[in-house]
């Protein structure tokens, strides 16, 4: 654990030098997501969905995606980088450390990056009056757990390629029709019947209506413990292909 926060501390201290150009837009993407989706599009939507103002509907979807985007701008080329170009992992491969501490201190600045993000969100959801619910900070834990189980295999797959080219099928095969056909923007219901399944599939349909029962105050019942299933599997079957990946790689 210990070598772990080590890694963890080297890519915190990489943060400090970095994090004004991305501070802006983690405070500014919320606002104008909220605006663009939220008001603009939900102002044509007038009855809402299932009987909740679309705004507040579409939010705690927002926030689920939003830490899917952050985790994968995490896993995707800053990975291949320390494979490919600036060698990172291969140097810290050379000092006392196991592939499971490269792999899980990495992992755990990929789920900082998403509680800043995500946390910088909900407080933009709380000053539109979308939370209505003291649950609503759940939605913190559950981006957490959406972006490690995103994360994850993303890093095993960023960990298989020579070429960022391979990037850009994942992006638009992969992350684009997830965040697209996971229920952020309307119902999977909508979605015909072979489509729906495949949105069941994706671990962020589980976080976004797990963000949703957090903020609109609705008792999950029982698919609250298929939608924590699906994650945690999501995030076992990642850091086992991850850390598979890794080893390939950084043992000789």
């Amino acid at each position: 654990m210990a070598a772990a926060l080590s890694v963890l501390e080297y890519h915190l201290v990489n943060y400090r030098r970095t994090w004004q150009s991305s501070a802006l837009s983690t405070l500014v993407m919320p606002l104008l997501t909220v605006l663009g989706f939220g008001v603009g599009v939900g102002a044509y939507v007038s009855s809402g969905v299932d009987g909740v103002p679309y705004l507040d509907w579409i939010v705690p979807g927002l926030i689920a995606s939003t830490a899917l985007q952050a985790a994968v701008g995490e896993a995707t080329w800053p990975v291949l980088s320390y494979f490919e170009w600036i060698k990172v992992y291969f140097a810290q491969a050379a000092a006392p450390l196991r592939v499971v501490d490269i792999l899980g201190g990495h992992l755990a600045f990929m789920l900082f990056r998403v509680l800043v993000t995500s946390t910088a969100f909900l407080a933009v959801a709380a000053a539109f009056g979308t939370l209505h619910s003291w649950w609503a900070p759940l939605t913190l834990v559950v981006s957490l757990v959406v972006g490690l189980a995103v994360a994850a295999p993303t890093v095993a797959y960023a960990a298989g390629i020579t070429s960022d080219s391979y990037l850009i099928i994942l992006m638009r095969f992969a992350v684009l029709p997830m965040s697209l056909f996971s229920g952020v923007f309307f119902p999977v219901e909508s979605l015909p019947e072979v489509l729906r399944w495949v949105a069941y599939a994706f671990p962020l349909w589980h976080g976004v209506e797990l963000s949703r029962d957090a903020t609109l105050g609705t008792a999950p019942g029982w698919m609250g413990l298929v939608h924590a299933a699906c994650l945690v599997a999501w995030c076992a079957a990642g850091f086992l292909l991850a850390h598979s990946r890794f080893r390939r790689r950084l043992v000789i």
